[in-house]
């Protein structure tokens, strides 16, 4: 018995995969010299899911030598600039790669300040949008892939499966712009990304139990005036969720020039609370799962 549990044990360690979670911009919307927010789930040396493509995300995509071809989803968390203004730029180098099977972009609902993700791709590829000349991508007729919007708005969680891995989706607090939290389901790890929000529904908690990874966004330092933590969380939120869901790992990203030099003031409001180890992001890290 103690013979087969050994074998079995080292077929898994021989067979499991390598995960790692790229931070592809650590930036927010301001000129610091990083790119803004863009995540890269990299499975085995092959690029699988991109989680919001802001400014720079192509640049690091490329420099990591990452393959559009692998791709199996995008989420766009919202649709703030940061965020989202890099999609174009990676549909239209889909032209000139091998990919031809379709990309599911993964977005919130649109309101009256936002528009839904078929309203945004419309905007943009379609007949009367501003690259009106790539337009063929929304359709499966595509000169190169097609692109899917898939519309999240829910209160509670939406799973969506893919070949590689699964994502569980769910509507967040971002002042009066629409935005999704989001985990990602590998074997037996789990990697969450709060995105933009002050947390104001307190989805993120169930969302991130027992996560290996919590990505959080550290835009706001904890002292921020009251607009600011509308829609951001402030360090002693951060800090409360990774503690209440017994986080393993948290990463603080999407960094602003409010938050650079105040590191030391931030991981001390963080440790009153929660333990466990705290990175603060950078482009092109990397941190690896398994």
């Amino acid at each position: 018995m103690k013979l087969i549990f050994t074998l079995l044990l080292f077929s898994q360690l021989l067979f499991a995969q390598k995960i790692e979670l790229e931070i592809l911009g650590s930036g927010g919307p301001e000129i610091d010299g990083r790119a803004s927010t863009s995540y890269l789930l990299w499975l085995d040396n092959k690029a699988k899911l991109i989680v919001d493509m802001g400014s720079g995300s192509m640049l690091r995509f490329e420099q990591e030598n990452a393959k559009l071809e692998t791709l199996e989803a995008v989420v766009l968390t919202h649709l703030h600039i940061d965020h989202s203004v890099d999609l174009p730029a990676f549909v239209k180098a889909g032209y000139f790669s091998q990919r031809r099977k379709s990309l599911d972009i993964i977005a919130p609902f649109g309101n009256e300040a936002f528009p839904s993700i078929a309203e945004f791709l419309n905007g943009l590829f379609g007949q009367h949008g501003v690259y009106r000349y790539m337009s063929d991508v929304l359709s499966p007729e595509s000169d190169s892939f097609e692109i899917i919007p898939i519309e999240i708005n829910s209160p509670t969680l939406i799973t969506r499966k893919y070949p590689s891995f699964t994502l569980q989706l769910i509507n967040t607090h971002h002042g009066i712009v629409p935005a999704l939290a989001l985990s990602i389901l590998v074997d037996d790890k789990k990697i969450v990304i709060s995105g933009d929000t002050n947390d104001k529904e307190q989805h993120i908690e169930s969302l991130a139990k027992n996560a290996d990874l919590f990505i959080a966004h550290h835009a706001v330092p904890e002292h921020a005036n009251k607009f600011a933590k509308n829609l951001h969380m402030a360090p002693s939120i951060i800090a409360n969720i990774a503690q209440q869901s017994h986080v393993k790992k948290v990463v603080l990203t999407h960094r602003m020039k409010r938050t650079f030099g105040k590191e030391k003031e931030s991981l001390g409001v963080i440790r009153k609370v929660y333990r466990g180890e705290v990175l603060f992001g950078e482009d092109r890290m990397k941190v690896r799962l398994k």
